[in-house]
């Protein structure tokens, strides 16, 4: 069974992974162990009972203060950062959490108001459920587990109840803590900025406090929940690695407090800067859930881990397993400058290459010709768009075409009617000046009349026409984060009330509209987290389209989210973001490695270009459940380390029955007279044979007379190919490999 108990001791097993903790007799939560497979769960002797100079001490010889713990409580002897964190009837915050009883079910529970992993059938996982008490201030916290065994993962929440007669006030909740018995590890994470999201970072834990997270009410461009901690030597394919990340689209905290001796604290959750909750009486808190992986084979492993959970058990709805259609955006073709004669044109270029669906960007609604007015104003533009969305909605099908929508629904501009009607609907603080992002304001979701007018608002846009995509944007973070219908000792609660709010409208609106793709974006990349997922299965990676930049930002989201969430597009050149000129050919393999689409005029295309695409999007269709659905495998990095230069990107996609792949190898730069460079392949079988077939996406393609290699899949991983030195930089090889 994935859980097991004997002398209270838990020894949680996944098909990858062993997670053991024990009750010890004093009531505290002693974590032993998270690592590889073990057949049974004695590992006591891990515990260590030394003594140590300035550790407070129990009357049971336990010192909190070195004790690896499930539950790490403030005020009672650990110094470390605390779970949890609950100010009682008294003001203080000393709390002292003890073991009370344990219940095993089958399945896995719902969170209430939030997003979480979920299993088709109760046989899938197990949850276990740990309730601890602090006696004096009556708070009562329940630790849930859940076990995925099949897909090597293990979930964690924490739910807060107050069985006090007086209210608590909560002022941190982690939804995981886990304590490690090395300081020997690299530590991971994702960091950027708007148009340069989620690069990665390794370098080696340092003693004191490392930590990354977002104070923007949302999880941020500059920072991702996600954290892995690795053994120095830990490659793509070889070493231990273990993985955090959270299903939450706020602010979030991850960190690693590394102690005096040495043992590192990983903790993750909702950030605790800014942030509070008063629990009545009766009343309980739940935290956001958690998600916990270990490989032994490297850090390639753990992401294809990470990619099948969530593609299979977090995202969810009528598009989880269908391919996604190949698109055109209107944005970087038209930006402003649009009405319906202008869309239906690109959708006839669209038609005409093989598009199936034109997503119509910033600009239909209101009185919408820049970015300084009408977010708020859900109604077609009267001057562009005289006969309303359902008329260009139909001439759009009558293409063949599915018609796709931008909104930014969070979003108000002091410059619209919905402000002027209703301007205490955003979120504010009395007497202080409201701060202006892109000229816009943030409604407050955390007022229930704003969620439902968002609800029936965007349900009549959707009605409006018949309209299968929406692209959910979001271009500000929170400032002056008040709410008008709070009192002032829960307006520490607004911003959580708001990602409450917004997953309220989500669930409502995708479940009105279940045949409905939705895309998240914030400013690009800015809100790509488990969080959006369950609703959104897509995200719009980054602003920045330019091939280049998006193989820094590609690889570094692909290590802790699947390619099929990530929205890639080929864009026009000069690049609007970086200026840089790239050959198409380039373009098409960079997105190719995302959910696909185009971000440029198809109608101011040369003749050979126009070729080019209709090339692009045939191979696109044909080989897109591969890139969607297959597992993805990293054989070249863009990041500079030690031995590696960054000047070559390589990845590939197999399908799980290992006798189809895409492989894609991108040359930077052009060197001179250099070595031909070695590409090894992986996740093929060895006993087939594959034909490597050359894929031209470029305006020009070269005539090949010669047969297609076959290899065999042991010589495609182990001796691998060679290619050749390219003169021009930029330049991409694109192979489809099928087995003969």
């Amino acid at each position: 069974m994935p859980i097991s108990v004997h002398d209270q001791t838990f020894h949680l097993r996944t098909s990858a992974c062993s997670y053991v903790f024990a009750a010890l007799p004093s009531g505290y939560l002693a974590h032993l162990y998270f690592g590889a497979p073990l057949r049974d769960a004695h590992v006591a002797h891990l515990q260590d009972p030394t003594n140590r100079a300035f550790s407070p001490y129990l009357p049971s010889g336990i010192m909190p203060d070195t004790l690896p713990q499930e539950i790490p409580a403030y005020g009672t002897g650990d110094f470390r950062e605390p779970l949890v964190e609950i100010a009682g009837a008294n003001g203080t915050t000393a709390s002292e959490f003890v073991f009370v009883s344990y219940k095993i079910s089958n399945g896995k529970p719902s969170l209430e108001g939030l997003p979480s992993f979920y299993v088709e059938d109760d046989s899938e996982a197990q949850t276990l459920e740990i309730e601890l008490h602090d006696p004096i201030s009556g708070a009562v916290v329940v630790l849930l587990y859940t076990v995925f065994e099949e897909y090597g993962a293990i979930t964690r929440s924490v739910r807060v109840e107050n069985r006090a007669q007086t209210p608590l006030h909560l002022r941190r909740v982690m939804s995981a803590s886990l304590d490690f018995p090395t300081a020997d590890l690299d530590w991971i994470h994702l960091s950027g900025a708007w148009a340069r999201e989620r690069d990665l970072v390794r370098a080696p834990l340092q003693r004191g406090s490392q930590s990354i997270e977002s104070r923007r009410g949302s999880s941020s461009h500059q920072q991702n929940p996600f954290f892995a901690l690795c053994s120095p030597h830990t490659t793509e394919t070889t070493g231990e690695a273990w993985g955090l990340n959270l299903v939450y689209s706020g602010s979030f905290y991850s960190g690693i407090d590394v102690d005096q001796y040495g043992t590192p604290r990983a903790q993750i959750g909702i950030n605790p800067f800014d942030f509070g909750w008063e629990l009545q009486p009766g009343a309980s808190f739940q935290a956001p859930e958690a998600v916990l992986m270990y490989s032994g084979a490297g850090l390639g492993a753990l992401s294809r881990g990470f990619h099948r959970l969530i593609r299979q058990r977090l995202c969810k709805g009528t598009w989880r397993d269908k391919v996604r259609p190949v698109l055109v955006n209107s944005w970087e073709a038209s930006y402003f400058k649009i009405d319906e004669d202008n869309i239906v044109r690109l959708g006839e270029a669209a038609r005409d290459a093989g598009i199936e669906l034109l997503v119509m960007d910033d600009g239909w609604f209101g009185t919408r010709d820049n970015d300084t007015t009408s977010l708020g104003d859900w109604t077609p533009h009267k001057t562009k768009f005289p006969h309303g969305l359902g008329s260009l909605g139909n001439r759009l099908n009558d293409l063949g075409l599915t018609f796709g929508l931008w909104v930014e629904p969070e979003m108000i501009s002091p410059d619209s009617d919905l402000y002027r009607a209703h301007p205490d609907w955003c979120l504010h603080v009395p007497n202080r000046r409201r701060t202006e992002a892109r000229q816009q304001l943030i409604l407050d979701l955390s007022r229930e009349d704003v969620c439902d007018y968002l609800i029936e608002t965007m349900s009549g846009v959707l009605n409006g026409a018949n309209i299968g995509y929406i692209k959910w944007d979001m271009n500000r973070n929170m400032t002056e984060v008040g709410s008008a219908l709070l009192p002032a000792n829960q307006q520490r609660e607004t911003a959580h009330r708001y990602m409450l709010g917004l997953y309220s409208i989500l669930t409502a609106l995708t479940n009105r509209f279940p045949e409905v793709l939705f895309e998240s974006c914030s400013g690009g990349g800015g809100r790509f987290d488990l969080g959006l997922l369950p609703f959104m299965p897509q995200a719009w990676a980054s602003d920045n389209t330019d091939a280049i930049s998006r193989l820094r930002i590609q690889e570094g989201t692909s290590l802790a989210y699947p390619a099929i969430s990530m929205g890639a597009h080929v864009s026009d050149c000069p690049n609007h973001q970086v200026h840089r000129t790239t050959p198409f050919a380039t373009r098409g393999a960079v997105a190719m490695a995302g959910t696909f689409g185009y971000e440029l005029d198809l109608n101011k295309l040369s003749d050979a270009q126009k070729e080019a695409v209709k090339r692009q999007v045939a191979f696109v269709k044909e080989t897109r459940e591969l890139a969607q659905f297959g597992d993805f495998y990293r054989l070249k990095s863009v990041f500079t380390t030690q031995r590696n230069d960054g000047n070559e990107a390589a990845w590939m996609f197999v399908s799980p029955d290992q006798r189809e792949a895409v492989v894609s190898w991108i040359q930077v730069l052009a060197l001179p007279n250099a070595p031909h460079s070695l590409l090894h392949m992986a996740g093929l079988n060895p006993s087939l044979d594959y034909e490597l077939i050359p894929i031209e996406l470029g305006e020009n393609p070269k005539p090949n007379s010669k047969a297609p290699l076959v290899l065999g899949g042991d010589v495609l991983i182990n001796a691998g190919i060679r290619i050749a030195n390219h003169q021009g930089d930029f330049h991409a090889k694109v192979w489809h490999l099928k087995a003969r």
